[in-house]
C-alpha cells in the first residue's frame, strides 16, 4: 500500500512531537518541575503515529501510564499535558492527575491506566456500546507485553473475539515487564501474536519502529473493525529507550542489545526514508523546529502557571461532585 506524501509527513510530525514533548519531560523531571514518577515512550512514536494518523476523530484510544505520545497525538493540547505533568492547574486534568493519568475526551483520548491490564476489559465494553449504537466508532487499546500475562487481558479479547467488537488490541513489545524480560516468563515467542489462536484470531506482527508498516496495519485493522469482522490482535516489536521509569536506569539490559536498538530509532529511520524518496530535508526540518518551539511554548506557559487551588481537591471524585454528602 502506497501512503501519501502527506499522510506520512504527518507520521513523522507526529512522532518528533511526542520525542521532543518526552524528552523535555524528562529534562523538567531532573529539574524537580515534574511531580510524581513518569513512563516515558521514547523510541515507541512509530506505533502512536501509525495508529493516530488514520483514526476518525470520534474513534477512541485507551493506554497504559505510558501514555504521553498517544494522548498527545490524539489531539490533546501540548500545553495543558505539559501543565499535567508539572502539576499545573492549567493541567488537562487541573493538576491532579499526573503523568499516568493523562486524559482528553474531547479528542478520543479515554484516559491513561495506571492498573496493569485494567483498560483492557474497559476498552472492550467501549467497542460494545458503540456496535449497539451502531455508530462505527472503533476502540483501540495499547498495553505492554507484561500485560498479556494478567487475566484481563484473556477475559477482554476472548469477549471482543466471541461478540466480534470493533475494538483493536495493541500490544506494543518492548521486550520487557518492568525489570524483568518477557521472554523469561512466558512460554512462547510473541506474547500476544502467538497466542491469538487461542481466540480465533490472526497472529499479526509488525515492526513497531517502522511507521509505514504500523500504518499498513492500522488502517487494516480499523477497516475490518468497521466491516463488523471483529477485533484485531496486533503485537507491535519496539523498545523503550529508557528504563522503565524516571527512576530506573535500566541496567538490567544488555549493552549490545540497548546499542542495536538505539540504531533502530524509528524516527532516523522514517527521515532517512523520507529523504531518499524526495522529501526536501528542509521540509523535515521546518517540522523538527516547528515541534521545539511548540514544546519550548508549553514549557514556559506551564511553568507561568500556579499549581491547582486546594478548592478542588474534592472535585471529580464523588458523583455528586463532593464528599459532604458523606458527612
Amino acid at each position: 500500500m502506497e501512503t501519501a506524501v502527506e499522510t506520512r509527513l504527518a507520521m513523522y510530525e507526529g512522532m518528533v512531537r511526542a520525542r521532543y514533548f518526552e524528552k523535555r519531560a524528562y529534562d523538567l523531571f531532573m529539574q524537580g518541575l515534574v511531580k510524581g514518577t513518569t513512563h516515558l515512550g521514547l523510541g515507541q512514536e512509530a506505533v502512536a503515529a501509525g495508529f493516530a494518523v488514520p483514526m476518525k476523530p470520534d474513534d477512541m484510544t485507551y493506554c497504559t501510564y505510558r501514555g504521553h505520545n498517544h494522548t498527545l497525538l490524539r489531539g490533546a493540547p501540548m500545553d495543558d499535558l505539559m501543565g499535567e505533568l508539572m502539576g499545573r492547574s492549567n493541567g488537562i486534568c487541573a493538576g491532579k492527575g499526573g503523568s499516568m493519568h493523562l486524559t482528553d475526551v474531547t479528542k478520543g483520548a479515554m484516559g491513561s491506566y495506571a492498573i496493569v491490564g485494567a483498560h483492557l476489559p474497559v476498552a472492550a465494553g467501549a467497542a460494545w456500546a458503540a456496535q449497539y449504537r451502531g455508530t462505527d466508532q472503533v476502540s483501540v487499546c495499547f498495553f505492554g507485553d507484561g500485560t498479556t500475562n494478567i487475566g484481563a487481558f484473556h477475559e477482554a479479547v476472548n469477549m471482543a473475539a466471541v461478540w466480534d467488537l470493533p475494538v483493536i488490541f495493541v500490544c506494543e513489545n518492548n521486550l520487557y515487564m518492568e525489570y524483568t524480560a518477557i521472554g523469561d516468563v512466558i512460554a512462547v515467542e510473541h506474547p500476544a501474536a502467538d497466542r491469538a489462536s487461542a481466540y480465533g484470531l490472526d497472529r499479526i506482527i509488525v515492526d513497531g519502529n517502522d511507521a509505514d508498516a504500523v500504518y499498513e496495519v492500522a488502517v487494516a485493522s480499523y477497516e475490518r473493525a468497521r466491516a463488523g469482522e471483529g477485533p484485531s490482535l496486533i503485537e507491535a516489536l519496539t523498545y523503550r529507550h529508557k528504563g522503565h521509569s524516571r527512576a530506573d536506569p535500566g541496567k538490567y539490559r544488555p549493552d549490545a542489545e540497548v546499542e542495536e536498538w538505539l540504531r533502530r530509532d524509528p524516527i532516523d529511520i522514517y527521515r532517512e526514508r523520507l529523504t531518499s524518496q524526495g522529501v526536501a530535508p528542509g521540509t523535515l526540518d521546518a517540522i523538527e523546529a516547528a515541534a521545539l518551539a511548540e514544546v519550548d511554548a508549553a514549557t514556559e506557559a506551564s511553568k507561568n502557571s500556579p499549581p491547582p487551588d486546594p478548592s478542588i481537591l474534592m472535585t471529580d471524585v464523588w458523583a455528586d461532585g463532593g464528599s459532604s454528602w458523606r458527612n
